[in-house]
């Protein structure tokens, strides 16, 4: 992706004119400094997290509630997996659960809730990880959310997609692999026709993560034929991420293969046949090393080769390294059993006939913890989709059920309530659509219906999130912006026709916005307000429409 002109602030700081580039541009850009940070060492994630902070900021200030929530997300990911960053993401995770929720971004919600769930578990805070994985589940899972109109069909199967395998991530970590398998077959399935090249290669190495912990854990209980078939499969996964690795955003050598550079690819060739053929490899991917996860697997597998070589006091030596290593982090709770499981079985069999009867104990009673887990998640999981579906019939009565914005009754109480409390300023508009009846003339109603949605979504989109957009009726809008004298109502107003006008032509069919404002006066009442920005409205439609007109509160500046 080409870089944007470098610039130079007072300083000394080298920048990016951010302002310069399209919206898509902030996303890739955001995606490939995400893929930086997490293949690279502090220096290059710190420069990452400074520069997507930018790219954020310039997001924000353009106001694409879409865009924000993505970038918001980078911001947060780029923070979990630096050293040092982590406390700082969750500010960025509860803003990007704010806003996800303000504009109703269900997937992106989903996918907030997945990485929170991923920090607490940095914080071993299991029980509140599972809560926000219950969450994410629910709304992906007993929802299954409806494409958002604005999105086309690729960009919306990859949100899906990563959404879904950041779910499976930490499922993966708590142990719950039959679920979390399940789970990467749904974003498995959203990338067959819609993946780029690194989207799939990410998705390859998380299922070969997966299997690989599945493998392990069955070791655990002695099911070994059963480990080895998951060890297998993940080498097969790790031969299948060769391809897309080469055009991933990893920055890494492309006349390497992929499994010299990733460490769970190279280790998932080594847990399947473990043989000397693997050390030299191996060793280099121990220091390529950055996450438990990583340093565990890599570990288990070099000390296995090892011991193939002869080398037992070698293997008893990494991994006593890496329990030492691992002494204070609790983000991999599964593969730190294995890694001490590992190690009683290297230090010899009078060990391990020490230790069988306490292993088999505490594995049965591990057994008894997961299924425990795995019954909390099922249960909290269906609360929350009780409570939402409660929430929902109850949202129903007040919501039009085309666009999803709140409807006339709501429209009526919310203005009893804003006028009775005499909020002051408050502006009103009246919104009215020009050209649409053309579209349902020309094309069908449901291709109007179309233009409905994708409008009534823009304009939500473009104003506060304490402004009210409600559907008045037909092809008319109601807006309530408390708090906002006419001169702001009246910016904010022509922003949201800016961007409806902006809209792809196949999304807008060419329709636009008339709009009338007016600031309420002292002791008028809800009818005389609306009917006044009616008239403000049709004002609008006589100088060509696509414009907002206002008109002032008080009696004398309408003279």
């Amino acid at each position: 992706m080409k870089l944007p002109e470098e610039t130079v602030d007072e300083q000394g700081n080298v920048g990016h004119r951010h302002h310069e580039m399209s919206d898509a541009w902030l996303v890739g850009r955001a995606s490939e400094l995400v893929a930086v940070a997490q293949s690279s060492h502090l220096a290059a994630q710190l420069d990452a997290a400074s520069e997507i902070d930018r790219i954020l900021a310039e997001a924000q200030g353009r106001g694409e509630p879409r865009i924000v929530a993505q970038l918001l997300r980078a911001a947060a990911v780029v923070r979990l997996v630096t050293p040092g960053l982590v406390d700082m993401s969750d500010p960025q995770l509860d803003e990007m659960l704010a806003h996800c929720r303000r504009h109703g971004l269900i997937v992106l919600e989903a996918d907030a809730r997945a990485l929170r769930g991923r920090r607490f578990l940095l914080g071993n805070a299991e029980d509140k990880a599972l809560t926000e994985i219950a969450s994410a589940l629910a709304m992906m899972l007993d929802e299954e959310p409806e494409t958002d109109p604005v999105f086309d069909k690729r960009i919306w199967d990859q949100l899906l997609a990563t959404t879904l395998q950041d779910i499976a991530l930490v499922l993966t970590q708590l142990g719950v692999y039959e679920m979390a398998d399940d789970v990467l077959a749904g974003a498995n399935n959203a990338l067959r026709e819609s993946g780029q090249p690194h989207q799939i290669y990410v998705h390859l190495v998380n299922r070969a993560r997966l299997r690989i912990g599945w493998g392990l854990r069955l070791e655990r209980v002695n099911l070994h034929d059963a480990a080895h078939e998951q060890f297998s499969v993940a080498s097969g996964l790790a031969e299948a991420a060769e391809v897309p690795f080469r055009q991933s955003l990893h920055p890494g050598r492309r006349d390497l293969d992929a499994a010299d550079q990733v460490p769970i690819l190279g280790a998932a060739h080594a847990l399947s046949h473990p043989s000397e053929s693997h050390l030299d490899r191996l060793w280099s991917l121990r220091g390529l090393s950055m996450y438990a996860r990583e340093l565990i697997i890599v570990a288990i597998a070099l000390a296995r080769c090892l011991v193939e070589a002869g080398r037992l006091d070698d293997a008893l030596k990494v991994i006593g390294d890496t329990r030492t290593q691992m002494e204070h982090d609790t983000s991999e709770p599964s593969l730190l059993l294995s890694l001490e499981r590992e190690y009683a079985h290297l230090c010899g069999p009078h060990t391990m006939s020490a230790l069988e009867a306490y292993n088999a104990a505490l594995e049965a009673e591990l057994w008894q913890m997961r299924e425990s887990r795995v019954a909390t998640l099922t249960t909290r999981r269906e609360h929350e989709r009780l409570t939402r579906a409660h929430g929902a019939i109850a949202q129903q009565a007040l919501q039009d059920p085309l666009t999803g914005l709140p409807n006339r009754r709501a429209l009526d109480d919310k203005m009893s309530e804003l006028i009775a409390g005499q909020v002051d300023p408050f502006s009103i508009a009246l919104v009215d659509l020009d050209g649409f009846k053309g579209v349902n003339d020309r094309h069908s109603h449901a291709e109007g219906d179309d233009v409905l949605r994708v409008i009534a979504s823009t304009l939500r989109q473009a104003l506060r999130g304490d402004d009210m957009v409600a559907r008045y009726g037909g092809d008319e809008f109601v807006v309530l912006l408390p708090g906002a004298p006419l001169h702001a109502a009246e910016a904010a107003l022509g922003r949201a026709v800016d961007a409806v006008a902006g809209l792809p032509i196949d999304l807008s069919r060419g329709v636009t916005l008339s709009v009338g404002v007016i600031s309420l006066r002292p002791r008028e009442s809800a009818n005389q307000a609306l009917s006044r920005a009616d008239s403000a409205m049709y004002v609008a439609k006589r100088q060509g429409g696509c414009q907002v007109a206002a008109v002032a509160g008080e009696p004398s500046a309408e003279a």
